[in-house]
């Protein structure tokens, strides 16, 4: 099955520094698995219609769960399906983290939660569960998050790690992003992964992957060698070890497992 459709959905001011997205899905094809790839970001799902199958492995679907937090991580999730997948995804910084979930971002790394088990916000399955279109289902979920955001649990993160995570989501190196930030390494790094889960170095891998995927994305991505170039990879045979990593795959096979009906197919000669 392609990855299912996906709409943006504006998003209050006020909620801008801790989500960086909301879209909704809604997906047709046939059973199979989509997989959850690593983000710079937390994600939180909001399945319509019926729970969702999400696991570590392609094998074991894990249980149903009608909510779930995916925290930082550095291998893909395995998400089961029976043919329709319906629902709303949002993407939480790390101030996020805090300020709806009420831990740091550490705390979820590596973890796949429902909403019960973190203990907040245990109110959004109810507001999504039975929509008849996904997209109407937003603005209940949008006035929940405004009404629980904690700006004081927010601000508990550093602003040295929040400049630094910023530097390195742009494509700065380590050492760039302590130096710019005024910290050593040892320490910067030290900070981040008590606040994130992660090391920056892993940070910076998943940004570069990312860059990847939205080149991939695009109508003319051109050949690996040219996505290499483009997202930060020193060549192709580097882009395509971080992808078997961090997707389970090769670029190549993800785009024609995700992006079927994308005609200029991306070719492998660099």
């Amino acid at each position: 099955m392609s990855a299912p459709r996906l709409g943006s959905q504006p998003l209050p001011g006020l909620l801008r520094p801790y989500v960086t997205g909301l879209v909704a899905y809604d997906g047709v094809g046939e059973p199979g698995v989509h997989r959850g790839l690593p983000s710079t970001s937390l994600t939180l799902v909001l399945p319509v219609g019926e729970p969702v199958l999400v696991g570590w492995s392609l094998a074991d679907p894990g249980p149903a769960r009608w909510s779930v937090i995916s925290g930082l991580r550095d291998v893909p999730a395995a998400i089961h399906h029976g043919g329709r997948q319906r629902g709303l995804q949002l993407s939480l910084t790390v101030s996020g983290a805090r300020a709806l979930l009420g831990v740091p971002a550490a705390a979820l790394a590596g973890e796949i939660l429902t909403l019960e088990e973190v203990g907040r916000l245990q109110q959004l399955p109810a507001l999504v569960h039975d929509a008849d279109d996904v997209t109407t289902a937003a603005p209940a979920v949008l006035a929940a998050l405004l009404d629980a955001v904690d700006e004081d649990a927010a601000a508990t993160v550093r602003a040295e790690v929040g400049r630094s995570l910023a530097l390195l989501s742009r494509g700065a190196g380590v050492q760039e992003s302590a130096d710019q930030v005024g910290y050593g390494r040892r320490h910067l790094g030290a900070l981040v992964r008590s606040e994130t889960g992660l090391t920056p170095r892993t940070i910076t891998r998943i940004a570069r992957f990312e860059r990847a995927q939205a080149v991939l994305r695009g109508a003319s991505p051109g050949t690996l060698g040219d996505v290499a170039a483009r997202a930060g990879y020193a060549d192709q045979s580097h882009l395509t070890r971080e992808w078997l990593a961090l997707a389970g795959c090769t670029p190549s096979a993800w785009r024609r497992d995700e992006l079927p009906n994308v005609q200029d197919a991306v070719s492998a000669p660099g």
